[in-house]
């Protein structure tokens, strides 16, 4: 194992969720603190030649629990809780100071802000009440939050399945037991079962691309919390491989490589590796039996970045002499990818990977197996030999 990354890094790291990247890679907005107690908005440009930051600080510091989320036309939306009622603005740049326009307020105590839409022009929330999860349209409507559908039970978490911006997916607790849901926003919140390992365990969905149809999971399903892997629309279950397992440290993915459309076994997957000696980069990929662990940038923003569909990762950093950078590798450059994904009965294809721990199993009713369950709207990969010639989903 190299060198974990350095104490700037693990620090900066602390609050990963302060910085958030657009869903196309444009723009990233975090909360950065110019003394010990006074935070502002900040605006990184990542998709010019240089990276580059924009200060956006309002009248007076913002609480260190204010959340901001870049949108694609280079606005920052905040999210401000004052006496009982979330409060959101969109921040821009004018000359010297900052243009803010109030968008209006959700009155609740829990509110959480989901990732970037794809697209860019929309941002929703997720309010959890006692039995049921409201979705609220908070940016990008025509009159301010605008209330979208009500899904029954808790949810947490929030990963996007498609590039439309239509399908959620949202971890949800009922009875007991965490099940990820795929939720339709154009349907007032219709929700349909995502994934299911056991009856019994907790399956959470971390990430999702869209073009391959590649998901990261949590499980406890092989009998303590693991993560795992698979395939949207795939009847294959759920892969827990050893070397995402370490005994001393937790793993937590953070950006999947988009653009290997129907090959998800080449998706470089990017994570966040915390143990007592600190926090420094993994990337893996499904065809490998082991993880590549690398120390990050001098004052990575730990837990951030994002992929190319080339291959390149870009890790964000700051340090006292680089206040905006971003660090390009290619992890994975001239190493080639040797076990294909749809292998269409070959029983062979299990060998060279890490065993199952938990193979499918029958639905309680009778169904066909499951692990990884259809979706509507979202593309539903096949295995290539019988991939049709034309209306073939393309690369995002």
């Amino acid at each position: 194992m190299t060198a974990p990354a350095t104490k700037t890094a693990v620090e900066n790291g602390a609050r990963q969720m302060d910085f958030t990247i657009a869903n196309d890679g444009s723009y990233a907005a975090r909360l950065a603190r110019r003394d010990a107690d006074a935070w502002f908005p900040e605006r990184w440009t990542l998709d010019g030649p240089e990276p580059y930051a924009v200060e956006l600080p309002g009248n007076q510091p913002e609480e260190p629990d204010s959340d901001v989320l870049p949108m694609a036309d280079g606005r920052v939306l905040i999210r401000r809780f004052t006496a009982g009622r979330h409060a959101f603005s969109l921040l821009y740049p004018t000359g010297p100071g900052t243009g803010e326009l109030p968008l209006g307020a959700v009155e609740c105590e829990q509110l959480t802000l989901l990732p970037p839409a794809p697209g860019g022009t929309r941002a929703y929330a997720i309010t959890a009440g006692e039995h049921t999860t409201a979705v609220w349209l908070v940016a990008g409507g025509a009159f301010g939050p605008e209330y979208v559908g009500e899904v029954p039970g808790r949810c947490t978490g929030g990963v996007w399945l498609d590039r439309s911006g239509r399908m959620l997916a949202l971890d949800r607790e009922s009875g007991g037991v965490i099940k990820a849901v795929a939720v339709d926003l154009e349907r007032g919140g219709e929700t349909t079962p995502l994934l299911q390992i056991t009856g019994s365990s907790n399956d959470r969905l971390l990430l999702a691309d869209p073009d391959s149809g590649l998901l990261l999971v949590r499980s406890d399903a092989p009998g303590c919390d693991r993560l795992g892997w698979g395939v949207l629309g795939s009847r294959r279950p759920i892969r827990f491989p050893e070397c995402l397992h370490p005994d001393d440290a937790v793993l937590s993915p953070f950006a999947v490589q988009p653009g290997q459309v129907l090959m998800p076994e080449s998706c470089g997957v990017a994570m966040r590796i915390d143990s007592v000696a600190g926090s420094w980069l993994g990337v893996w990929r499904p065809a490998e039996r082991r993880m590549l662990q690398l120390a990050g940038p001098e004052g990575w923003l730990a837990g951030s970045g994002l992929w190319s569909s080339d291959g390149v990762l870009r890790l964000p950093y700051t340090t006292g002499s680089v206040p905006c950078g971003v660090m390009n590798i290619e992890p994975f450059a001239g190493v080639p990818v040797d076990t294909p994904f749809y292998r269409a009965h070959d029983a062979s294809y299990d060998h060279p990977m890490d065993a199952i721990t938990q193979p499918a199993q029958a639905d309680p009713a009778g169904q066909e197996p499951f692990g990884l369950l259809d979706t509507p709207g979202v593309c539903r990969p096949v295995p290539l030999q019988q991939a049709p010639l034309t209306s073939r989903p393309a690369a995002g």
